[in-house]
């Protein structure tokens, strides 16, 4: 197995409404600039990095209008715009930026739809695909109620086709549905991380794709001797292993890795056919144990 660039198709599809989203997608934010603040470093390489995502034939880009705030959606216009019928571009709200670079929550009503109504407009859609409601310090039911209720009326309203939910426990999921329909969850989840291994297996019964944010571990990346070793043997990277233990980890996980180099793009995309053999799934799966 090598890091060449392999379709990823080859890890399978998730479908939301008519759209098949690819199971490895691609998360933008770290086309902005430092602590997702700000240009990117390389504005050519980042137009260039979600070109070679759609040409490789991912379905499946994930970003927000609060990254930079406002550049990385302004990048995936530029370089995607008119957009490929089957690309579903996910986006969230319920954060905003600060001079300070920090994320405060952003959940009232008021916040909500402009937000909605900002991301509408920096990617020029007529609908948003897919939002997801970022909750923050809370996991309190009570809490997600009434801000899902704001999208869902969006929805209802035809400015969001679909809607997720980011941060959340097994109680907030439950009470969005009680809501409205549920496509995905997106929470931190990765080898390493396994909290959400019960709820990853509760939305696979429920037909809820489960996407992990920080899949290698975030701005401080996976260090895990055990993807080391596997990733020698197998003559992959660790990188590659982490991602393709997650593909494996459940069919409803769907990938967003972040990067805004086109070289590591190509070798996440190539995790997508990375075969993992028995033993070495006997020793990643004990990672989370540990």
């Amino acid at each position: 197995m090598t890091s060449e660039t392999t379709a990823p198709a080859a890890a399978g599809s998730w479908k939301i409404g008519g759209l098949a989203l690819t199971r490895l997608g691609y998360g933008a934010m770290q086309l902005a600039g430092p602590k997702v603040w700000g240009p990117p470093r390389d504005r050519d390489a980042a137009l260039a990095v979600l070109r070679t995502a759609v040409e490789a034939g991912i379905t499946h880009l994930d970003t927000s209008d609060y990254y930079g705030p406002h550049v990385v959606n302004d990048l995936i216009r530029e370089a995607l715009h008119p957009y490929p019928e089957h690309l579903c571009i996910a986006t969230k709200v319920g954060a905003r930026r600060t001079p300070d670079r920090a994320w405060p929550a952003a959940l009232s009503r008021d916040e909500l739809v402009r937000a909605v109504h900002d991301n509408l407009r920096r990617l020029d859609v007529p609908a948003l695909h897919l939002v997801n409601l970022r909750m923050t310090d809370t996991r309190a039911a009570a809490d997600l109620a009434g801000p899902f209720a704001v999208l869902a009326e969006l929805r209802e309203q035809g400015l969001i086709r679909h809607l997720g939910v980011s941060n959340v426990g097994a109680e907030q999921v439950r009470a969005a549905r009680d809501i409205a329909p549920v496509a995905c969850v997106q929470n931190h989840y990765n080898v390493a991380l396994r909290g959400d291994d019960d709820l990853v297996d509760r939305c696979a019964e429920q037909g809820i794709a489960y996407v992990p944010y920080y899949p290698l571990g975030g701005f401080r990346p996976l260090q895990v001797d055990a993807l080391e070793d596997v990733a020698r043997d197998l003559g992959v990277t660790a990188r590659q292993v982490a991602l393709a233990w997650l593909l494996r980890r459940s069919p409803n996980i769907l990938l967003i890795p972040g990067t805004s180099s086109v070289a590591h793009l190509r070798e996440n995309i190539a995790a997508a056919s990375v075969e993992l053999p028995d033993r070495a799934l006997r020793v990643l799966d004990a990672v989370g144990t540990r």
